[in-house]
């Protein structure tokens, strides 16, 4: 069974380009450090999948965020991915949230954000509204808007034996404008067929066969695809140091101490009055280290 990796491949008589990723343990370390309710999991799950997909276009290093704000139940979802292929995601709700909800019920009147930030080079930042049923939709006219590629993507998410997965394909004309409407729209009808059970387990190379057995189709070196969130003691007491001491002095007298709480991953750090004395002592070389009381 493949899991926890995305495959690129080619049609090469076609001049259309493909993704393929399939994920467990990335999804379920997402959705596991809160408690979701289960429609924002299925969101989280087609958020990390279409990010992955996205990311995979990347042809610098950098990242891709996509996030969506709105002013329901739901006011925030957002996954990061990078070329690496490291994943985070976090989502803020309120209140109770159906079973049967769909993406309009939990987000509202709202707006989808696909942010593009290489390491070198300048960020980009593309707004569009929430406009189709599901995000699916979403983002295939963002694309039809925004990025003038014709491009399709299938996402599923589910359980199987017991463990959420979430798998998804995306198929879209090479930008050096040789591919032709009839052969996507081929592909299209071909890709339409695959199902939950085929995207969840098996591998790349069967998987393509049975969906494309006759074309021509170069699969290349699979990428991992692994949680990531970055987050540390060491970076919290940074972020700690930033505060105006004044600030952080009534906090400790009022707390006792100072709790920093990842929302990614669900990590908690906590620092006493002599640790951040200390966290001040060494951000200005030694120089003003006064015991807090």
């Amino acid at each position: 069974m493949a899991n926890n990796v995305l495959n690129r491949y080619l049609f090469e008589d076609l001049s259309v380009r493909g993704e393929l990723v399939q994920m467990d343990d990335a999804y379920q370390q997402i959705i596991s450090s809160k408690e979701y309710p289960a429609p924002l999991k299925t969101l989280l799950g087609e958020l990390l999948v279409s990010t992955t997909l996205l990311t995979a276009t990347l042809k610098f290093e950098g990242s891709i965020t996509i996030q969506l704000q709105g002013d329901g139940p739901v006011s925030l979802a957002v996954i990061n991915g990078d070329h690496d292929q490291k994943v985070r995601g976090v989502a803020r709700w309120e209140g109770d949230i159906a079973d049967d909800a769909s993406l309009h019920d939990m987000m509202g009147k709202g707006y989808l954000v696909i942010t593009i930030d290489p390491k070198k080079g300048e960020r980009y930042q593309g707004v569009v509204g929430l406009e189709g049923d599901n995000l699916t939709e979403v983002i295939e006219n963002y694309f039809a808007n925004s990025e003038q590629l014709k491009t399709r993507l299938w996402i599923r998410t589910g359980e199987l034996e017991g463990k959420a997965h979430a798998a998804g394909m995306l198929i879209q004309v090479m930008p050096d404008g040789t591919g032709t409407p009839d052969d996507f729209e081929h592909l299209e009808q071909l890709t339409n067929t695959v199902k939950d059970e085929e995207l969840f387990t098996l591998e790349a190379q069967e998987l393509l066969y049975r969906l494309y057995n006759q074309e021509k189709v170069r699969l290349f070196e699979p990428q991992p695809v692994e949680f990531f969130c970055g987050c540390s003691r060491e970076r919290s007491g940074s972020a700690i140091v930033t505060l105006d001491r004044a600030e952080v002095d009534d906090i400790l007298a009022t707390e006792g101490s100072i709790a920093l709480h990842c929302d990614y991953c669900g990590s908690n750090y906590s620092f006493d009055s002599a640790q951040v004395a200390e966290l001040f002592a060494e951000a200005t070389g030694g120089k003003g280290s006064d015991t807090i009381h």
